[in-house]
């Protein structure tokens, strides 16, 4: 919330406040904590703030808890403890609600959230498919091969159809592409249909987002809190890191270089953020390092939310300067030695141990330190969340219908568009080429029955001359054959088998016209 001062303040150790300065909001940030120790309630008063400030901000609800964002608080209970606790009501509290947008892979509580499948990229679909290499290598041919037919690949029949198509034409590709393994084809359809099964497909397709639809304000210049429902989507958890992760991608090839600017124009919380790096090739670590280190320049921060501080590679966590940290529970030597780890990362506090406090934070209770004016850590204190303004827990289907009604983005995405592409262009040709075959096949199947016409015709003659002879008396050749038989038994000497022999001659001579 902002103080009266229009300070983002977030915390209160004992009777200093502690606040996040908006000029330090794109450095990026961390909150972690064990389950039950406040961290969405966190999460939700520092989305409440950067939205205060006109900065639009992007989360993505795994419990359906944030929903309450979008209405006013009804203070009660600890909430109420905890506002008079810390002297709120004095210092400007108001309960009210936050301008927000709902988004649904799915479609079903939110907006549709898609993306079209060359934007996804074969790097970010060989984590989504779980490919090896070898597997993954394919996958960028299929790309660029797509790429140099001028195929576009825009949802998963689209992608389906091209690596089929490379897979059967695989040898017309070789000297070009290199060596195409069947085995690593069939990986990849088989990867698409379980893809498919969880859902996936519909991630993929037209109307892509404009990533700029989240970088809205409303009438009251209030960040737009866009709120991804992510309940259903972690079902499927490569396919919700790798939706997050293409967000974060397309802000920071979309968003110019903006350099130091006094608020970010983006805040990303990237909630079960350990999901993110769980089983992520060296290649894809290095690609997200790289975002998450330059991304800042594009006036985007990037906060991450896990149990533990260990979650996070070494090189990305490095980079997160506002840090949040609610309780750990250390019991195994594996659990001290996280939490050992995560006291190291905080600059240290001679008021206390903060190795010993870790462990002793009550809920809604976080050891916090947030970057000063010149960009450094803070010594770290212990201090109460400031509770959110908002409805703490989510708002109901109807009241959810209601916000996607009245949204700034309402019946932009909720038709789908399926224009030509390499599903409908590659079927086409197979169209032709099956049609040609048919024509040939059919040109062949007639000149076999011609052929085989005449060859029964010929028959029929030859059976009808059989016929005609054995029915019709001894053909001329035959009689003339007897008479000179008869005659040369008949004379039985030299004389008579002249005289048989002229008999002869004068018949076929007469025959033929000849004397």
């Amino acid at each position: 919330m902002l103080d009266n001062d229009h300070q983002a303040l977030m915390a209160r150790a004992g009777e200093r406040d502690i606040c996040i300065l908006p000029a330090m909001g794109n450095r990026h940030g961390l909150i972690t904590g064990a389950t039950g120790t406040g961290k969405t309630v966190t999460l939700q008063s520092l989305a409440e703030t950067f939205s205060a400030l006109g900065v639009p901000v992007f989360l993505a609800d795994v419990k359906g808890d944030l929903s309450g964002l979008a209405k006013a608080g009804a203070p009660t209970g600890k909430v109420a403890e905890r506002i008079a606790r810390l002297g709120l009501a004095a210092r400007g509290y108001l309960n009210q609600a936050f301008p927000a947008c709902f988004w649904d892979v799915f479609g079903k509580s939110g907006h549709p959230l898609r993306a079209t499948v060359s934007e996804m990229g074969p790097l970010l679909l060989s984590r989504l498919l779980n490919l090896n290499e070898v597997q993954s290598g394919v996958l960028h041919l299929v790309f660029r091969i797509a790429d140099d037919a001028g195929l576009l690949l825009l949802d998963m029949k689209d992608l389906r159809s091209m690596v089929q198509h490379v897979g059967d034409e695989r040898d017309q590709y070789r000297t070009a592409y290199g060596q195409i393994s069947t085995a690593s084809v069939g990986a990849i359809q088989r990867g698409l249909l379980r893809m498919e099964e969880e859902g996936g497909d519909r991630f993929f397709g037209e109307p892509a987002l404009d990533i700029m639809d989240l970088l809205q304000t409303d009438s009251r210049g209030r960040g737009v809190v866009n709120i991804l429902a992510a309940d259903a989507l972690m079902n499927a958890p490569r396919l919700y890191s790798s939706v997050l992760l293409w967000l974060l991608s397309e802000l920071f090839e979309r968003l110019p270089e903006v350099g130091d600017t006094d608020r970010p124009r983006l805040v990303f919380f990237f909630d079960e953020a350990h999901l993110l790096f769980d089983g992520a090739p060296p290649v894809l670590l290095q690609k997200i390092e790289q975002v998450t280190r330059l991304i800042r320049s594009r006036g985007v921060g990037v906060y991450f939310v896990s149990q533990n501080p260990a979650d996070m590679p070494d090189s990305v966590l490095g980079q997160l300067g506002n840090r949040v940290q609610h309780a750990l529970r250390a019991f195994t030597p594996g659990e001290q030695k996280a939490v050992r780890a995560a006291a190291r990362a905080f600059r240290p506090n001679p008021a206390f141990n903060t190795e010993d406090v870790i462990g002793q934070l009550a809920v809604g209770e976080a050891l916090v330190s947030f970057l000063d004016a010149d960009g450094a850590p803070r010594i770290v204190e212990r201090a109460l969340i400031v509770p959110p303004q908002s409805q703490v827990g989510p708002i109901t289907p109807e009241e959810r219908a209601v916000v996607m009604r009245n949204s700034l983005v309402a019946g932009a995405y909720e038709r789908a568009v399926d224009r030509e592409s390499a599903y409908e262009i590659l079927t086409a040709r197979a169209a032709r080429r099956q049609e040609a075959a048919d024509d040939e096949a059919r040109r062949k199947a007639e000149a076999l029955a011609e052929k085989e016409r005449l060859r029964q015709e010929a028959a029929a003659r030859r059976e009808e001359t059989r016929a005609r002879r054995s029915g019709g008396g001894e053909g001329l050749g035959d009689i003339l054959g007897s008479v000179a038989k008869q005659t040369t038994r008949t004379i039985g000497t030299t004389v008579g088998r002249e005289i048989g022999r002229t008999v002869v001659r004068g018949l076929l001579g007469g025959l033929f016209g000849k004397r």
